[in-house]
């Protein structure tokens, strides 16, 4: 969404994010990773915003404006965080809608605007706005930050508002089956029963490393003693991001697993060639329904 404002400073800014992320892929990708360096659950089990403390949500704001930076490679600015197209521009978090803290500082100047949600349906929004002061709440907190009013929060030209953020699957499956992955007694049998429940679904690498318990926690996907091959004789695939995978997912009619993502499915003979039907070592399969017998899985390649 390009802005109608004739701002001369906030089109050239909104066009810069623009062209660096038309889809926003990157900028998604950076929250979830912002998100998962927080939780931190390889060494903690952690995967979800209210286990952390009151310090950590306070942090989250500055690892994202500092991952930004070093994602998109933002020249520093001279009084606020940023240089975007020459322009100063101040970046801020809140994990609420419209409640970020404005400071005295930014304002009259133009201000990144970014909120996210990780749940079950996880979403992001993104923005630019001028800081004007008739567009800034009275009052303020004792730094003097204030929050935008009515009129500054329809001031703001959204890039990208509720777009889908990268999941996390542990707050999409049920509680029940949360609990039965992490019951386990070691993280192979816990990696196993994360793959085993979470058909059909998009399994991003800092899951893994929640439950794996392991430093080389993507060994405990791969064939020979990973999820692979304990999972293979039950008929379960483990589709990763290579060009391969990704084609058979898309031929299965699977979510295409991205950067650092898996995806299983539990796998069946297919008759014939069609819709749904992916040929994978020289001979077809679909994914299986549940009345299906249980066929070994073939194994996939690894490019």
């Amino acid at each position: 969404m390009l802005p109608t404002s004739k701002d001369h400073e906030l089109q050239p800014v909104v066009a810069a994010l623009h062209e660096l992320d038309p889809q926003g892929s990157r900028t998604a990708q950076v929250l979830r990773d912002t998100l998962d360096q927080l939780y931190d659950g390889q060494r903690t089990g952690r995967y979800r915003w209210d286990q952390l403390f009151k310090t950590e949500k306070t942090h989250f704001g500055t690892l994202v404006e500092i991952n930004l930076q070093r994602e998109f490679k933002f020249q520093n600015g001279e009084k606020l965080d940023y240089r975007i197209d020459g322009i100063e521009v101040d970046c801020k978090y809140s994990q609420t809608r419209c409640a970020w803290m404005i400071p005295p500082e930014a304002r009259g100047h133009l201000c990144l605007v970014l909120c996210a949600e990780d749940s079950a349906n996880p979403t992001w929004s993104m923005g630019v706005v001028r800081v004007d002061v008739d567009r800034l709440n009275a009052g303020g907190n004792r730094d003097a930050k204030s929050t935008l009013n009515e009129a500054g929060r329809r001031a703001i030209t959204w890039l990208f508002d509720d777009a889908p953020l990268p999941p996390n699957v542990l707050l999409q499956l049920p509680q029940e089956a949360v609990d039965r992955i992490m019951s386990k007694s070691s993280g192979v049998q816990k990696t196993n029963e994360l793959f085993r429940v979470a058909l059909g679904m998009r399994v991003g690498r800092a899951v893994v490393a929640t439950v794996s318990e392991q430093v080389d926690y993507m060994r405990r996907i791969r064939y020979g003693g990973g999820a692979r091959g304990y999972l293979q004789p039950e008929g379960i695939i483990i589709l990763g991001q290579y060009q391969s995978h990704v084609a058979v997912a898309r031929s299965l009619g699977l979510p295409l697993p991205g950067q650092g993502e898996s995806v299983s499915a539990r796998i069946a003979p297919a008759q014939q060639p069609g819709s749904g039907v992916a040929e994978i070592g020289g001979k077809l399969w679909r994914i299986a329904k549940p009345a299906d017998p249980v066929v070994p899985a073939p194994i996939l390649p690894e490019v």
